[in-house]
């Protein structure tokens, strides 16, 4: 008899069913993975996923939400009222501990982006254009705030930073490769933003900003 966890509530419920499937359409084609299995997973019944997202379809138009909110999110914190940490090379601590928040090493969003978005397809396209739309919005909220321009064009801009962005989840492993760090872990994250902050403040001509030197520690402190 398969057993189900005993969940408080329906929003509970909601969440694991929609963070089992995203780890399962990560590691397999989503077309593969059936209600049945997020059910197993998730330790609920098929009928309540077939409850909350309808089926198959609705799960996994709940899952491209999610990716999208969780960027947004993440973008809203970076380009809030006050905030510079798109901008400002100095910025790069407070981007990382932002990043890592938002984006945990053990979310498994990186390799269903790089699934989704290189095998193609409808459900594809409509997460590219709805992270697309994102990065307008977030452009447009930086220029309002005076720290960035919209560009000639400001859509092909928006798809650059997009691409940028996007290239780090699909290109992950490659870039942990040659790097000897993986960008999106704790350390990497550390040392990845300081260079891109620099670019993306000063143009390929810039140096980010050194680290104050800690002051040595006398002999007998803690």
């Amino acid at each position: 008899m398969l057993y189900m966890r005993s969940i408080p509530d329906d929003r509970t419920a909601r969440a694991a069913i929609r963070d089992e499937a995203l780890r399962l359409f990560a590691e397999r084609d989503p077309d593969a993975v059936s209600v049945r299995q997020v059910a197993a997973a998730a330790g609920v019944s098929p009928a309540l996923v077939v409850h909350h997202f309808g089926g198959k379809d609705g799960l996994r138009r709940e899952v491209d939400a999610y990716v999208v909110a969780t960027f947004e999110a993440l973008l809203g914190e970076l380009t809030g009222e006050g905030s510079a940490m798109l901008t400002d090379p100095a910025a790069g601590g407070t981007l990382s501990e932002a990043l890592l928040r938002h984006l945990p090493a053990d979310l498994p969003l990186g390799a269903y982006l790089r699934r989704l978005l290189l095998t193609g397809g409808e459900a594809s396209r409509a997460l590219f254009r709805g992270l697309f739309e994102l990065s307008g919005r977030t452009l447009a909220a930086l220029a309002e705030a005076g720290v960035a321009a919209r560009g000639r064009d400001p859509e092909v801009r928006a798809a650059f930073l997009l691409a940028n962005d996007l290239a780090v989840f699909l290109l992950r492993d490659h870039l942990t490769g040659v790097l000897g760090t993986d960008p999106l872990s704790e350390e990497g994250v550390v040392r990845w933003a300081p260079e891109m902050l620099a670019i993306y403040g000063g143009g390929l001509l810039a140096t980010p900003e050194e680290e104050p030197e800690r002051e040595p520690e006398e002999e007998g402190t803690a």
